[in-house]
């Protein structure tokens, strides 16, 4: 497996809904190291309204819906089948044909939903949706896929929440009473990648939090 040195970062701007900026992206990664054995994909995004709000007399707008779901799920889908073509390129291992993996980020609102989450959780249903299909695809090119669901974790799209909320929300996971730090989803991304017995399954890892309406 390639080593790459814990300080060997290079940071890209790339639209996943583009397809010239991930062609573009995945072909720096192929020149910085040679080849491209893993893709970790996470960029999205949240929207919160209601449906129908009966009390103001509104509703969701459409295209609000519409970006959610451009972004997390058409956006997820297009790194997922520009990078398989990538890693396709890759010389497969002699014992197994193995080539590479792709790992997609859902969210445990794709099986819990909550109140005004319907653009958010329909977004990550579909990647949950898409997984084992792919898996099923990819296998006959030896590329595994395989999706993490994470629950609440530390990232952008809950810091903008009042302190107040984030320790309501935190004290309602099981155990560990708290939000999940990144480096435990790099953990777990990270036994994907090792593991290649892991192929078209769909992990949570939530703290045995399930959500409330």
């Amino acid at each position: 497996m390639l080593q790459i040195k814990r300080n060997d970062r290079h940071y890209i701007l790339c639209q996943v809904t583009s397809e010239d900026d991930v062609i573009r992206t995945l072909k720096l990664c192929k020149e910085r190291y040679g080849r491209l054995n893993a893709v970790v994909n996470c960029a999205g995004i949240g929207v919160a309204f209601k449906a129908y709000n009966h009390n103001k007399g509104t509703y969701h707008a459409l295209e609000d819906f519409e970006r959610c779901i451009r972004v997390n799920a058409v956006g997820t889908f297009n790194v997922v089948r520009l990078s398989a073509g990538f890693i396709h390129q890759n010389t497969p291992a002699e014992e197994d044909g193995y080539r590479g993996v792709i790992i997609n980020t859902a969210s445990i609102a794709a099986f819990e939903g909550q109140v005004g989450q319907a653009a958010y959780a329909a977004s990550k249903g579909a990647i949950v949706s898409m997984t084992l299909p792919l898996a099923r695809e990819f296998a006959m090119i030896g590329v595994r896929l395989c999706t993490i669901a994470p629950g609440l974790f530390k990232t952008p799209l809950l810091e903008y929440l009042p302190d107040k909320v984030k320790t309501f929300l935190g004290d309602n996971v099981p155990f560990p009473k708290r939000f999940g730090d990144p480096d435990e989803y790099a953990m777990m991304a990270q036994t994907i990648i090792l593991n290649k017995y892991m192929n078209g399954e769909v992990i949570r890892i939530d703290g045995a939090l399930r959500m409330l309406p």
